[in-house]
């Protein structure tokens, strides 16, 4: 089942949101506040969730609170890596968490944080024991990240690429599972508890499966994914999300709406505001209603 719909991902990041092109953030404001506003005529229960915000930072949500953005929605979600590219300390989670819940009065999930194996495995599982209990004892959700690697030759999406050394290579080390399916010492680390998140590229069939299966024997019941709107304009992109979700339908799944389609941005990247804040939210109101309705 559903249980949460996430709009965008990660807004704050310049990997995920061109504020060249909106620095106030306005656009997406009414964007995702649109989108809000669809998904919840058509299923008023499900919760909506704020793509989670990486740096964490107040201000941030501050001002999409002044926009009016933070009333249309249930949930704050944060992301943090601080083995890998944060600069705090790991036993820092609880009070990030609750400075953001006491400040604004909201449900907060912690829907990616996780360590890379790129430079120990054997650290990895350290620190996977290491985060379990403050995770835990933080919030009543938490996505670890992720359950398979980054296959190499996929591309990361982050800004700039390879030309960011080490700080790119780490996100192809993040699964408790290499790209070929094999074990890490981490998986012997992971409590089921944490829930997942893991993306799953277009009709990338063979992984999906293979996602399901390991979901299952790990006892997993809390899985985040996404459904990428520039995959929607795609030829067969709604026949894979009905794959997608049909697969996942045992799971409490969190979907993450996000990426702009080329062709519908003001620059054709898939970070770009689109041209028409509308086009995203029929994307939602579709996604809505093929998904969420109870009928």
């Amino acid at each position: 089942m559903i249980e949460a719909v996430m709009l965008w991902n990660e807004p704050n990041n310049m990997s995920h949101w061109d504020r060249d092109l909106d620095p106030d953030w306005s656009i997406f404001s009414r964007m995702v506040g649109l989108a809000a506003d669809e998904i919840r005529a058509v299923a008023p229960d499900v919760r909506l969730v704020l793509g989670g915000i990486s740096p964490i930072d107040p201000a941030f949500l501050r001002l999409l609170r002044d926009h009016g953005l933070l009333a249309k929605l249930d949930v704050l979600a944060l992301h943090g890596f601080p083995y890998d590219w944060n600069l705090w300390h790991p036993e820092e989670w609880p009070e990030k968490v609750e400075a953001v819940r006491e400040e604004f009065g909201m449900s907060v999930w912690v829907t990616e944080t996780g360590v890379s194996s790129w430079g120990s495995e054997r650290t990895m599982a350290w620190g996977l024991r290491r985060l379990t209990p403050l995770l835990k004892r933080a919030t009543e959700r938490v996505h670890w990240y992720t359950l398979f690697d980054l296959a190499p030759e996929r591309e990361a999406t982050t800004r700039h690429g390879a030309a960011e050394g080490s700080a790119y290579w780490r996100h192809f080390h993040f699964g408790l599972l290499r790209a070929d399916g094999s074990p890490k010492p981490a998986l012997e680390e992971f409590d089921p508890e944490l829930g997942l998140c893991q993306w799953i590229h277009f009709e990338d069939y063979r992984r999906l499966d293979a996602t399901v299966t390991w979901l299952e024997r790990l006892g997993v019941r809390h899985v985040r994914t996404g459904l990428s709107w520039a995959e929607w304009h795609q030829r067969g992109g709604a026949e894979w999300f009905d794959r997608l979700i049909g697969g996942l339908a045992p799971f409490r799944t969190t979907l993450t709406l996000c990426f702009t389609p080329p062709s519908a941005g003001i620059r054709t990247h898939h970070t770009s505001p689109p041209r028409d804040v509308g086009e995203f939210a029929y994307f939602a109101r579709w996604v809505a209603r093929r998904y969420l309705r109870g009928d």
